[in-house]
């Protein structure tokens, strides 16, 4: 009997590698081997192939069987390989033509009855069957999310009988059309026009957004932090296409796959502070993404920012600077993107009234300094934008006017980060080298404010480039090409809440 192979895809951190399965039917007793690094889901897939196979209405050869998933040095997992191995089987015993596997990639989960169920990862083999020139085959399921790849042929399938219908060419199956247009703005963000008062607040969200900057509030309970974050997300523009294919490959590697109603938008991720390491950065035998990477082109919020693990809180440094995580195994390593936008929350103190007009604080010194003292030097000195939230009498907010909306600033702020990637290729944000002190030149007068006030508020390095990059936002939000003292002196100002911390 000849060699069959099939060509599939297995998942290495948000990539697909190419994999071979090779099926060889010889002589011999019975036997159903698959070797190659398969881990126990793809062994235990023996058992599955044969009843989808026979349930199915195929013949099941009694032979010796191989099955050899190649490279050999590369980890498989899950269900994904039970297609390929089934159709590999029926063309190794002449059931299916040898010339039908051309060209093709497939990738799917049997049931016993030969239906075929989604997958993880399928628009990252959708993507690289499309840089291959190869058409894939798998699951209904997963088709919608393959298709917006719009790299390759995606074959969708509900079982394994049209699987080989279309093989054999009696019944071919249709392309499925991708809809590129599917989900955008499909679910609404919080208005900010729903947030009363708070301007000085808002005017610095709104900079954030502009600049990509990372921003932390302070302030007692119920002065509307939480509520400020959740309006971050509605103020940044849409993904552009290449972006919203990382997001959704990212966000394909969870269990329930990516959420197509939701491609083109901005992912918001709010883990609890009980969350561990491995939840926030990605991790496990196999590994997955975790709260960073799935914030990847969008918003990670941190409430109650010092009651996380400070140990927690010390695995964002690296990733908040190189916008990627690196996870290491025995096994394998996996590296996920992980440029997110960072907004904290915190109170003051423990009891959350330290500044409180409205109420005293109960804290003492001591309690307040450790309290505070959760929360690093070097990742304070990492947030951009450092604001107090401060609490606001009731008849100050039932006056207050009602702001503009967020369609009215997500306008303007699309403008400034347009000039943005027109005038660098990049957001302020993620400004380095050469490119900073070309893009982010000040003015003698402007040169001598910094020099000042990075001699009174003890900054670093870090902290000085950090508010020449701010005070670029600041002047791109105003139009402005040069950055003026006004620019530079706002900028410095939300620096100053850092001050608090070391006293």
């Amino acid at each position: 009997m000849p060699l069959a192979i099939v060509q599939s895809r297995a998942l290495t951190g948000v990539h697909a590698a190419a994999v071979a399965v090779e099926c060889d039917l010889g002589p011999g007793l019975p036997t159903f081997a698959v070797v190659g690094l398969a881990e126990t889901a793809v062994k235990e897939s023996r058992d599955r192939v044969r009843s989808a196979i026979q349930n199915s209405g195929f013949e099941f050869p009694a032979r010796r069987m191989v099955v050899n998933l190649a490279p050999a040095d590369l980890p498989k997992d899950g269900g994904r390989f039970d297609l390929p191995i089934a159709i590999g089987i029926l063309a190794a015993s002449g059931q299916i033509p040898l010339k039908a596997l051309e060209n093709l990639e497939m990738i799917g989960e049997l049931a016993l009855d030969g239906s075929l169920r989604p997958v993880t990862g399928a628009l990252s083999s959708s993507l690289a069957a499309g840089q291959a020139g190869h058409a894939l085959l798998l699951p209904e399921g997963n088709a919608v999310e393959a298709a917006l790849a719009r790299t390759a042929p995606v074959l969708a399938c509900r079982n394994l009988a049209e699987a080989v219908a279309h093989l054999r060419g009696t019944q071919p199956l249709p392309e499925t059309v991708p809809h590129d247009e599917i989900g955008i703005n499909a679910i609404p963000y919080p208005d900010l026009r729903d947030v009363r008062g708070q301007e000085t607040v808002k005017r610095a969200l709104i900079i954030a957004a502009v600049g990509g900057h990372h921003i932390l509030l302070s302030g007692p309970p119920g002065t509307g932090k939480s509520m400020l974050a959740a309006r971050l997300p509605g103020l940044l523009p849409p993904l552009r296409r290449s972006e919203a294919l990382e997001v959704a490959a990212i966000h394909s590697l969870q269990s329930g796959g990516f959420d197509v109603q939701r491609w083109g938008q901005r992912p918001f991720r709010s883990p609890h502070h009980s969350a561990s390491s491995a939840a926030l950065v990605g991790g496990g035998s196999r590994p997955r993404p975790g709260e960073i990477s799935l914030a990847h082109h969008g918003v990670l919020f941190l409430d109650e920012m010092p009651e996380f693990s400070r140990s927690v809180l010390e695995v964002l440094r690296e990733p908040l600077e190189s916008g990627e995580i690196h996870i290491s195994r025995a096994a394998r390593q996996s590296t996920f993107p992980a440029r997110f936008q960072l907004i904290a929350a915190m109170n003051p103190c423990p009891c959350g009234n330290l500044g409180n007009p409205h109420q005293a604080c109960v804290c003492t010194p001591t309690q307040i300094s450790q309290y505070r003292g959760r929360l690093s030097g070097p990742l304070l000195d990492r947030m951009d934008i450092q604001i107090e939230v401060p609490s606001l009498p009731v008849e100050l907010l039932q006056k207050a006017p009602e702001g503009e909306s967020s369609a009215y600033w997500r306008e303007r702020i699309s403008a400034a980060i347009n000039r943005q990637w027109q005038r660098q290729s990049c957001r302020n944000a993620q400004l380095q080298g050469e490119a900073l002190d070309q893009h982010c030149a000040l003015q003698p007068e402007g040169a001598r404010l910094l020099t000042r006030a990075a001699d009174t508020l003890h900054l670093s390095a870090r902290g000085y480039h950090r508010i020449l990059r701010l005070a670029r936002s600041i002047a791109d939000l105003e139009e402005s090409t040069t950055i003026s003292l006004q620019h530079l002196s706002e900028a410095i100002q939300y620096r100053r809440l850092a001050q608090s911390f070391t006293l």
